[in-house]
């Protein structure tokens, strides 16, 4: 069965706020009825596309049977579906990428036949009804490489987009049903060859279980990730079977398939949550390699399920004395599993034909403090977490809440209340009117648009905020213009609230020249346990069309000032009361343009990255924050951090000008400090913190002022993790650097030298942890 959100959190939520909007006379509380149709279905539409070609009339959203699609399980309704994701000239065969095309394609429920793939444009949201989940049902003569493919190929072998630029894609809500192709034939439920925000909620594959069939849910080759999550595949020769640079999945069951994840290449995947039942192996990862870049560098796999499952975990090839593939298990609970981790040489970690659990074992380098390099394939002592990251024995996660609860009643739409969204109006005022009147009561829903502010757009803690199709939020005028002032222009919560909150869906972004704009600040600290939080919501800044910053006026080809080519002076501030659970948010200043048909080369100019000074609770699911100038992630007087897989790129264009130009250094924000010879940002840097707990944290350096012969030296930059010898119970699992000479920089001291920790294209350390 499909993912139910958490209705209990859902419940209370609003219940423990102080006070309500102007005009509620009582909180938020669920109100559909089981026979209601889902809110996003009946809700009135009026999203646009602020930079297309005719705003007026083109579409954002569509529901499918709107274009002829019947969901009867017996008309054939391909064509159909694919007619509602392509109407309006969106950005298919010969479009690289482009903004200016959104599309939210709702299914009802139902059953709907198709022959051949579904095809997932760029910036294509395939949502299917959260109450009664539609199901995709193959045919018996389906053609094609899978029921949904998100990066097709063409004549020649080529694919329709660049693979790790294949951004903004998310689907949700589906069953999909390969059953009726026969069990010899080959069978995909989705190709996901896919890049950053993207995502896949709440799906399940249902495929043969005859012995010896060839179906699979999930063929993933290629791209640079990504998160999938709650999702589930019955039956198949592999649940999923998968390459990429990186990714990030929490909370995926695999039932009676030969092979249940099928890893065939990575820098570093994060899994976190796995159940596998009555598998013939769980994982297959496939090891080898210090050297090339097509296999698996490192697998961090944590809070997961065994039973049934012969072996849990099989490598290609054996690392007993040496790493090539770094593997990291931690809270491994198995029931009639004889065997835990095995390799071509036979047994390296038994099971039990009864019940164990694995606490923590590695197979990799490690490293303590300053000290030598130390391999280990064997348990380690797995540290002891703060009760407020945990829940049942597991890292606390929860789902992304889909208000299937709610009737359209209950939202209220920011353009119904005056907001434009036209990428013109100055909407400040618009959408301040309606937080204040409606938070805590309604759930506010922000059409898809482009809404201009010129002040601080603040937040009430409380709301729940829901936008249509990464609706964008962008700052723009002489109040964020000042690196000397900087100014905030999304503020959620004030200092020392604590109610919960929930941001979904939304894009925060700014104009050229916003040199003093604090992107976000996060001050908020939930009600209940990670109850202040965001999910598939990112930081875009410049290489868009309405930014001011795209490839005529900023390419790396011209000459620019470089005022003009500056978006931000912060982009993300949790600050030090705040407490937040972030899953799916991409914090990108941009390395080209996207709505360039050659996606040009682009110098964006942004201060800094993530900068968390919480002492509660932040839980950290596949995040990325890449091109920042000071850094990526930093982490200063932190106190309890979970971090499942986060992704770095160093700015391709330092160390012209070196850090910190063309920013200066604020003490009063925790900038961090740089040893002699550091002349590019930190990609992830503690000080002063406590209790933080990374798995997956990958760290990548390709450029040096945009030549990449740095490359052949393993040595585009000094060091991409900083941390101070203050910080204490520091544990970093999984770190996967690429072209930083040193994985480590202890104060002023190198540790783990690239050369001597190669694991595939990337170097890696199993574990790093602090001396104390």
């Amino acid at each position: 069965m499909l993912f139910r959100s958490i209705v209990a959190v859902a419940a209370l939520a609003i219940s423990q706020v102080a006070g309500l909007g102007t005009s509620c006379s009582a909180a938020l509380s669920p109100g559909a009825a089981a026979s209601d149709p889902y809110w996003l279905q009946t809700i009135t539409h009026q999203g646009t596309s602020a930079y297309n070609s005719a705003p007026a009339s083109y579409s954002v959203y569509r529901n499918v049977k709107d274009y002829g699609a019947k969901g009867d399980g017996v008309t054939d309704d391909t064509a159909a579906i694919n007619a509602a994701i392509t109407a309006g000239s969106r950005c298919g065969q010969g479009c690289a990428s482009s903004t200016l095309t959104p599309a939210l394609v709702f299914f009802p429920s139902g059953t709907y036949l198709v022959s051949a793939p579904i095809v997932a444009l760029y910036y294509t949201a395939l949502v299917g009804d959260k109450k009664k989940p539609p199901t995709l049902k193959a045919s018996s003569s389906f053609s094609g490489i899978a029921v949904i493919d998100a990066d097709p190929y063409l004549s020649g072998g080529a694919n329709m987009y660049t693979n790790q630029n294949n951004f903004f894609r998310t689907v949700r809500n589906f069953y999909i049903d390969l059953t009726a192709i026969c069990s010899t034939c080959g069978a995909t439920g989705l190709h996901w060859q896919v890049a950053q925000a993207t995502s896949l909620v709440n799906v399940v594959v249902n495929m043969s279980t005859a012995s010896g069939n060839n179906h699979q849910g999930m063929f993933m080759e290629n791209g640079s990730g990504g998160v999938m999550s709650d999702l589930v595949f019955n039956g198949g020769k592999y649940g999923i079977w998968v390459g990429n640079q990186q990714f990030t999945v929490r909370n995926i069951t695999v039932n009676n398939a030969a092979t249940g994840v099928y890893l065939n290449w990575a820098w570093g995947w994060t899994f976190q949550g796995v159940t596998f039942k009555n598998c013939g192996t769980g994982f297959w990862i496939n090891t080898g390699s210090t050297t090339a870049n097509q296999y698996v560098g490192s697998a961090s796999i944590l809070d997961a399920t065994a039973s049934a499952t012969p072996i849990f975990l099989q490598t290609s090839t054996a690392q007993r004395t040496s790493q090539a593939g770094t593997i990291l298990l931690e809270n491994i609970a198995v029931s009639n599993v004889p065997t835990i981790v095995q390799d071509p040489s036979g047994i390296v970690l038994a099971g039990s034909a009864g019940s164990t659990t694995i606490a923590q074992w590695i197979q990799g380098n490690t490293y303590t403090g300053t000290g030598a390099l130390s391999y280990k394939q064997g348990t380690l002592t797995k540290p002891t977490k703060p009760a407020g990251l945990t829940a049942n024995g597991k890292i606390f996660t929860r789902p992304r809440p889909q208000y299937e609860n709610y009737a359209a009643s209950q939202f209220v739409s920011v353009k119904s209340n005056g907001a434009k969204g036209d990428g013109t109006t100055d909407d400040t005022a618009a959408l301040q009117a309606v937080f204040n009147k409606y938070w805590g009561c309604k759930i506010i829903y922000v059409d898809a648009g482009t809404y201009r502010i010129t002040d601080t757009l603040k937040i009430p803690a409380g709301s729940w905020v829901v936008g249509e199709l990464w609706s964008n939020i962008v700052a723009s005028g002489p109040k964020f213009a000042s690196a000397s002032s900087p100014h905030v222009a999304v503020q959620v919560g004030s200092p020392g609230d604590t109610a919960d909150t929930e941001i979904s869906d939304i894009v925060f972004t700014t104009t050229s020249g916003m040199a003093g704009a604090i992107v976000l600040e996060w001050n908020v600290g939930g009600g209940s346990q990670g109850a202040a939080a965001m999910w598939d919501s990112h930081v875009r800044l410049g290489g868009y069309k309405g930014s001011g910053i795209q490839v005529s006026n900023c390419g790396t080809s011209t000459s620019h000032p470089t005022s003009a080519c500056t978006a931000a002076y912060l982009a993300i501030h949790l600050t030090s009361k705040s407490s937040a659970y972030f899953e799916n948010v991409w914090v990108w200043a941009a390395d080209h343009d996207l709505d360039d048909s050659n996606q040009g080369q682009i110098d964006v100019y942004s201060g800094r990255g993530i900068l968390i000074e919480s002492a509660n609770p932040v839980w950290l699911i596949g995040t990325a924050s890449e091109h920042h100038t000071l850094y990526q992630y930093n982490l200063a007087s932190a106190k309890a951090v979970f971090i499942a897989l986060i992704q770095t790129e160093t700015p391709y264009w330092q160390p012209t000008p070196a850090v910190p130009n063309p920013f200066s250094l604020n003490t009063t924000l925790h900038d961090p400090t740089y040893p002699s010879g550091q002349t590019d940002a930190w990609a992830f840097y503690v000080k002063t913190s406590s209790n933080i707990y990374a798995y997956g944290v990958n760290l990548y350096s390709f450029f040096n002022n945009y030549s990449q012969t740095c490359l052949n030296t393993y040595n585009c930059q000094q060091a991409n993790f900083g941390i101070d010898t203050a910080s204490t119970s520091v544990y970093v699992y999984n770190l996967n650097t690429v072209a930083s000479a040193y994985l480590v920089y202890v104060g002023t001291t190198g540790v783990a030298p690239a050369s001597t920790n190669l694991d595939g294209f990337t170097s890696n350390i199993g574990m790093w942890k602090s001396s104390s």
